[in-house]
């Protein structure tokens, strides 16, 4: 068990920030999901901008690393290529 306060203070904020990353990533998840999943052309051109843009934000806040943003954002920017 810690003993100092700055200790303390410092589970106490991991704490917070893993259970924040934890609904972040579950969000991302499955926004990931339900686009994979989208059969039509024009309802995964208006999805694809909001998704890009909740990776790109993860990735600047270190809930995922950059290069997982991107590789994601290009299979599904290749998933809408193919329709």
């Amino acid at each position: 068990m810690a003993h100092h306060k700055s200790a303390l203070k410092r589970i106490r904020q991991t704490e917070n920030r893993r259970v924040s990353n934890k609904y972040y990533a579950k969000t991302m998840r499955n926004a990931l999901k339900k686009m994979r999943s989208i059969t039509e052309k024009t309802e995964m051109e208006t999805m694809l901008p909001k998704v890009e843009s909740m990776l790109d934000k993860l990735a600047k806040k270190g809930v995922i690393h950059k290069n997982k943003a991107s590789n994601l954002k290009g299979k599904l920017a290749h998933q809408l290529a193919k329709m």
